[in-house]
């Protein structure tokens, strides 16, 4: 009996450990919904992205011709559209139409137009057919960003694809408020550092590991925000790093959940401006969990 009993036991303790490990039904389908509104972020602000140009002071010609200083997509507009007009003196832009070009913003039409950026919190989008332009400020460089709406990148996009959920990856860390206002500097991909403000840093251990990450610009009272760089960047995620978001803090405690891991829209498109690790985030351990990066299928 005992030879028969043993085997048995050790069948039905393996079992309860894997129901264990298995993420509980309404755990997945939070993360399903979850990943439902990262897929729909992406193919309605990212991947519809057409192109990116920054602008020199006075006109910047705009069209499908070749020969404009912004060159739009194929059969998308005008050959001559129209351009942007930089003041060398500061940030302004103002957009002038070709004549018979006709073009909106919020439905309504209009002529020629200064252009609020990004950096204003105020930015519009300029509606010409399919296309949406607006301006975006990047450290020094100011630029038109331009949007497809009938980019075939949003048809063709396989899906995210992620690594097998695993609630060892979901842990609670402790809050460390910031002293003063420090900052922390941020790289991007644009070659560019900028130091962002640190409301503190979270400490918890992972897989035998203690370790740490920095928040960058978020609200204790309202979810963390992390850039993190591990181990698997190197091959098998992003390699300038994923993203990471937290509920508020709550008695100084905060779930880390590295399953909700995600690429930063760069990893989708060479039109995005993304932060990457600061060093502060660069873990040396690695993170089986989360989002994954295709190589083979990037953008170039």
């Amino acid at each position: 009996m005992r030879s028969v009993a043993v085997p048995g036991l050790l069948l039905l303790l393996a079992a309860v450990a894997e129901a264990q490990s298995l993420p509980e039904a309404a755990y997945r389908r939070s993360f399903e919904q979850w990943k439902t509104e990262l897929v729909k972020d992406l193919k309605q602000n990212w991947l519809p992205l057409a192109g990116l140009f920054w602008l020199k002071a006075g006109e910047n010609s705009f069209g499908t011709d070749p020969g404009n200083a912004i060159v739009l997509p194929p059969d998308s507009a005008p050959a001559q559209a129209g351009s942007f007009v930089l003041d060398g003196k500061g940030h302004d832009v103002t957009v002038k139409f070709a004549p018979g070009v006709n073009a909106t913003i919020a439905g309504r039409p209009i002529g020629t137009t200064q252009l609020p950026s990004d950096a204003s919190g105020a930015a519009i989008w300029v509606e010409l057919g399919g296309l949406r332009m607006k301006v975006i400020v990047r450290g020094a460089r100011i630029g038109i960003r331009v949007k497809d709406l009938n980019s075939p990148a949003v048809r063709a996009y396989p899906g995210p694809e992620f690594y097998p959920l695993d609630l060892n990856y979901r842990v609670t860390a402790t809050w460390v408020p910031a002293d003063g206002k420090p900052t922390v500097d941020v790289p991007d991909v644009l070659g560019d550092v900028t130091p962002t403000p640190v409301a503190g840093k979270v400490q918890f251990n992972l897989n035998g590991h203690s370790l740490e990450l920095t928040d960058l610009g978020g609200d204790p009272a309202k979810g963390l925000f992390f850039v993190l760089n591990d181990l698997t960047s190197k091959t098998e995620t992003y390699p300038g790093g994923r993203f990471l978001d937290t509920d508020p803090v709550v008695n100084g405690k905060v779930v880390l959940d590295f399953n909700r891991a995600y690429s930063p829209p760069c990893s989708v498109t060479p039109y995005a401006t993304c932060p990457l690790a600061p060093k502060e985030n660069r873990l040396t351990v690695a993170i089986d969990a989360g989002q994954k990066y295709d190589r083979m299928h990037a953008h170039h």
